[in-house]
């Protein structure tokens, strides 16, 4: 379950991160008080489960309560990237030093937690990880011990942060302890010029096994702006859903979200996250190819499998009968590693489906994922 931005800031603030002074409302006359009780000078910023809201026009500047109105109004109603916005933030503008990127997202695959970070945060780190991985840390948390003050200056020193950020990144963790999450984010995480740390935007994605205690954000967290993102939630997949060409399907998050990079690294870029975890039966490949199969920016599908507890060949025997069931439009890549994948890899070749290819490194396949997209 997604929350909206300022319902992030709110955990934030309850876990003692400081955040900008700011209100909610699906009301333009309503954004001029706001405006007013906040000092005048504001950014007016639309609620919606997508990124790239600033470079969609959805994040502006408001020089006075006049100008939050008029700017209010333009962005209520604005469709960005296919969510329409019901309601807009003002917040308080902030003079920025520096821009980090901190999160926290469950790594199945790994069976711990990893910790991601980069000291050039804001709205390109997507670029930034593509290009100059090296910039951006990543570092697996042992779920026991937690992000104690010591990890998280580990954290920060490889990422480059400042020592000032440590106490937001033990705060952080518990965000995502205490509120039943899968993925915290804040982006940026910025240095004021007063020396302040501050969480100026952030995601949360909580546990769907733990909504029965969250019932605190009722449908209006529980609602998917995405009708792609709603029908895999129907289906419990672990979807997201990204603006690329290349489909996405891996198990583990730490896995999937390396193959992201990999993707965006070899010149496409991916269309979704999908993680089927430790599942890779006929069904949650069929459910998970007809989702992604269902966006028509799709031009390919990159299935990325490191067989662990779920052998390779579990995982080619529910390809293969997701194909009895999918009709596949777009040329499927599959790269198989790890337990069975000889024999998981021999079960895709006796199928022989003109559609699908495969390759046996992740580098491989995501640049003939990429190449089938982009040549498409």
């Amino acid at each position: 379950m997604d929350l909206y931005e300022h319902q992030a800031r709110e955990l934030f603030e309850e876990h003692g991160m400081l955040v900008p002074r700011a209100e909610v409302t699906d009301s333009s006359k309503e954004a001029r008080e706001i405006a007013r009780r906040l000092g005048g000078r504001v950014v007016v910023k639309a609620q919606v489960k997508t990124g790239g809201r600033g470079k969609a026009g959805g994040v502006r500047l408001a020089a006075d309560p006049a100008a939050a109105e008029i700017t209010a109004r333009q962005i209520l109603g604005m469709d960005i990237k296919g969510h329409t916005v019901g309601k807009v933030m003002l917040a308080q503008p902030v003079d920025i030093q520096s821009e980090f990127y901190v999160s926290y997202v469950l790594d199945r695959a790994a069976g711990r937690f990893l910790a991601i970070a980069s000291a050039e945060g804001g709205m390109d780190i997507e670029e930034v990880a593509a290009s100059r991985p090296e910039a951006v840390a990543r570092i697996h948390i042992d779920p026991v011990e937690g992000v104690t003050s010591a990890k998280a200056s580990e954290i920060a020193e490889a990422a480059g942060l400042p020592p000032q950020t440590v106490d937001a990144l033990v705060r952080l963790w518990e965000v995502l302890v205490r509120e039943d999450a899968v993925l915290v984010e804040v982006n940026p995480l910025v240095r004021t010029e007063q020396g302040q740390i501050l969480a100026l935007d952030g995601k949360v994605t909580l546990d769907d096994n733990a909504r029965f205690r969250q019932e605190r954000w009722g449908a209006d967290g529980a609602a998917h702006d995405d009708p792609l993102e709603a029908a895999a939630a129907a289906k419990g997949l672990n979807y997201v859903k990204l603006d690329g060409e290349v489909g996405i399907i891996g198990n583990g998050a730490g896995l999937v979200m390396s193959t992201l990079d990999v993707v965006a690294g070899c010149g496409a870029r991916p269309a979704n996250f999908l993680d089927i975890g430790g599942g890779a039966s006929a069904q949650i490949m069929a459910d998970g190819l007809s989702v992604i199969l269902s966006d028509p920016a799709v031009k390919s599908v990159f299935v990325n499998v490191f067989g662990g507890i779920t052998a390779c060949d579990a995982v080619a025997d529910g390809i293969v009968q997701a194909l009895d069931t999918v009709q596949l439009t777009r040329p499927l890549v599959v790269r198989l590693d790890g337990n069975n994948a000889v024999r998981g890899r021999a079960i895709l070749d006796e199928r022989a489906h003109p559609l699908v290819q495969q390759a046996t490194t992740m580098d491989g396949a995501a640049r003939r994922a990429a190449q089938l997209a982009t040549t498409a």
